[in-house]
């Protein structure tokens, strides 16, 4: 199984990783680690997680306050945001339009 990330998905994920790093060194790379390991959670066990309707679910990371919130199209992985948990809930869902 693959997976690819929508173009806005993967900016808020490279913006989180220079977020932590700048406010520490070595803790955006955590973050990233952190992030890799939930879609290699997710790339083992698609169907695991909650659905959040439409066939959406999300992964929540173990350390840092964030979700990756994906869809399963037959054999790939869409990841479509890679969501802060405390801040707008739903506003990666304009991008189920695009």
């Amino acid at each position: 199984m693959t997976y690819s990330f929508h173009p806005e998905a993967e900016a808020e994920f490279n913006h989180a990783i220079d977020y932590y790093e700048e406010r520490e060194i070595g803790l955006g790379y955590d973050f990233a680690i952190e992030v890799h390991d939930s879609i290699q959670n997710i790339l083992k066990f698609p169907e695991a997680w909650n659905p959040l309707g439409d066939g959406i679910r999300s992964c929540l990371t173990n350390r840092f306050p964030y979700g990756v919130i994906y869809s399963k199209v037959d054999e790939e992985i869409f990841i479509l945001a890679i969501m802060h948990c405390h801040r707008e809930p739903d506003y990666w869902r304009k991008r189920l339009e695009e």
